[in-house]
């Protein structure tokens, strides 16, 4: 893991709400029909540079509270999708953390890793639960980026 410092960024597509709690549970879990949903309605370019994100955003407070999910497209192609959304990834600072392997095993790993770091009370960073994003560099490879104070 490292600090970057990033600029704002556009990603559209489609959204829902959520708990960590809601997740846990395979009955009332979102996240993975959102991605599913999305892959289905938006084709994305990989082609010209276009790449998938997971946006984490709108926390009620921390990890224990409702949070919306977009998974979406930095490139939305020319034809026009009904019912999109779009949303910012905010400018500054974040903690990144890479994995290479089978997603969305390496996303649930990473995830794991994050919330262990988290947890420390030693931990040299705190989240800022602005925007928090996993960036899918290629069908191997992700970054997840969780923005800190």
């Amino acid at each position: 893991m490292k600090i970057i410092r990033l600029d704002e960024k556009q990603i559209t597509g489609i959204s829902i709400r959520t708990t960590n709690a809601r997740e846990m549970n395979p009955a009332t879990s979102k996240i993975g029909g959102l991605h599913q949903q999305f892959d289905e309605k938006v084709s994305v370019d990989y082609k010209s540079g276009a790449r998938v994100y997971g946006v984490y955003y709108y926390y009620e407070s921390d990890y224990s509270g409702e949070f919306s999910v977009l998974a979406g497209t930095d490139q939305i192609g020319q034809a026009p999708i009904d019912n999109l959304e779009s949303v910012t990834i905010a400018s500054g600072t974040y903690l990144l953390f890479e994995a290479t392997g089978e997603v969305p095993q390496i996303v649930i790993e990473t995830w794991s890793t994050i919330w262990n770091y988290f947890s420390k009370e030693d931990a040299p960073y705190q989240r800022a639960y602005t925007t928090d994003f996993e960036f899918y560099k290629n069908k191997n490879e992700i970054e997840i980026c969780i923005a800190v104070k």
